[in-house]
């Protein structure tokens, strides 16, 4: 494939911006076009045209997780309810669950307002339980405004084999991700900022963003790099780039869909401890997600390597068990990003107002919804402004930098292998495992 992703090779076309030419001045500099950049640099420019805003971008808009991704707008933050409890009390954990709702409609004004055509359909997300385990854990988490339907209830939505029982939230939208950032990065330069493409930044400091071709100077620098952050200098432990791996098949017939059902194309998820997320595309086809290799030693990316063939099966199978309909639907793509999680596997955003330094992510794969809150957040953080949203309590929490190698390495790969036998153990005796938990302990999670 010529493209990262077969979201990226179905948009065919995107603009060719400039390199840096070499020394520039700005108000504020943000380094990656990812949704986070590029929704701070939105959000910035229609709230104070006057600032001169530059983002810089290694590769070109989206060329990282914000143009692989499942395209889910996805009404949820990373990090268990004690946790959020934790942070911001009763109240702060609240306004967190309000203002990452609102957020699906808040793309959804601007997807409409801009113009720009990435398939947006809020119609809400299952989660699926396909066994008494998978259910007993949909049941402690549901709240009070998800549905709770049963397996008939399911099936008249989709008919997912083995179903037997979800939580259904409205609180989502599907969309192509792909189209989404190039949409978005078309209308931040209407709206004035400036992105250059192809120039990779090598060092990040108060004040400077340097690259080979030149430094830009800004009275803020803004890190939005989300799982390619291990790659700066200082920074190399401060979030892991988790792995997810997705595969494509080919539309589908009305025939297939007419014993597949899900014509309302909400998201789906099911509720194993190693879960698979999809989505039913605009074309008719069906795109799944997974885990697959979840990490690679000493932080590596791999950003271009094929995806493994055991993964792509992985994924098939766990397609196939899903819709068997699908056992002889050809795969049209297949690819893999990584994505940033912190060392206590939940998002926050920061900004020191003497260095002048900021940063969002660690979303552990729930960006698209949250990259525009924390674009939200970071203007009004940079614009002095005290809003609800600079008062959220994921703002100013930063958690420890990850440990160093091998201990980082085993870690990651201990939980998802722990989940995994959790899983099948599962699956056999028919009640939740211990492992799973032991995972949780384990790695912080």
């Amino acid at each position: 494939m010529g493209e990262p992703s077969f979201w990226q090779q179905q948009a065919e076309t995107r603009p060719t911006r400039a390199r840096l030419p070499g020394d520039r001045e700005a108000d504020v500099c943000i380094v990656g076009a990812g949704l986070t950049g590029l929704w701070t640099a939105y959000e910035l420019k229609r709230a104070a045209p006057q600032l001169e805003v530059v983002v810089l971008e290694a590769e070109f808009p989206g060329f990282g997780a914000s143009g692989r991704n499942g395209g889910w707008v996805l009404g949820e933050l990373a990090g268990s309810s004690e946790r959020w409890l934790a942070r911001g009390g009763p109240d702060g954990a609240q306004a967190m669950t309000v203002a990452i709702r609102a957020t699906v409609d808040e793309v959804g004004a601007v997807v409409a307002r801009e113009g720009i055509e990435c398939d947006f359909v809020k119609n809400g997300t299952l989660a699926l339980g396909r066994s008494e385990p998978q259910l007993e854990r949909l049941r402690a988490r549901r709240l009070p405004d998800e549905s709770w339907l049963d397996g008939a209830e399911v099936r008249h939505r989709v008919m997912a084999a083995g179903a037997r029982g979800a939580v259904f939230s409205p609180h989502c939208a599907r969309v192509q991700p792909a189209f989404l950032v190039q949409g978005l990065a078309e209308a931040t330069e209407r709206a004035g900022a400036t992105i250059f493409e192809h120039s990779p930044v090598l060092a990040i400091g108060p004040g400077v963003a340097r690259t080979a071709a030149g430094t830009v100077r800004a009275r803020y620098v803004v890190r939005a790099t989300e799982g390619y952050t291990a790659g700066l200098p200082g920074l190399h432990r401060r979030l892991l780039p988790m792995n997810s791996s997705m595969i494509i098949t080919e539309p589908l017939g009305d025939e297939a869909w007419a014993r597949i059902g899900w014509a309302g194309a909400e998201t789906l998820r099911d509720e194993a401890h190693v879960f698979v997320y999809l989505q039913r595309t605009a074309d008719g086809r069906i795109a799944i997600g997974g885990r697959g290799v979840p990490y690679r030693y000493g932080s590596r990316t791999d950003r271009e390597g094929p995806v493994p063939a055991a993964t792509v099966r992985e994924l098939r199978a766990r397609l196939v068990s899903l819709f068997p309909v699908c056992a002889q639907a050809r795969i049209d793509g297949a690819w893999h990003g990584v994505l940033g999680v912190a060392r206590d596997w939940m998002p926050g955003v920061e900004l020191d107002r003497q260095s002048g330094l900021a940063w969002a992510g660690g979303y552990v794969g729930e960006g698209v919804a949250a990259a525009n809150l924390a674009g939200r957040t970071l203007r009004d953080l940079i614009l002095e402004r005290d809003s609800e949203l600079t008062r959220l309590p994921w703002v100013g929490a930063r958690a420890r930098d990850w440990e160093p190698e091998p201990l980082r390495f085993l870690g990651a790969r201990s939980l998802y292998g722990l989940y995994r036998i959790a899983d099948s153990l599962e699956s056999r005796r028919g009640r939740p495992s211990a492992v799973a938990r032991l995972a949780d302990r384990v790695t912080g999670r």
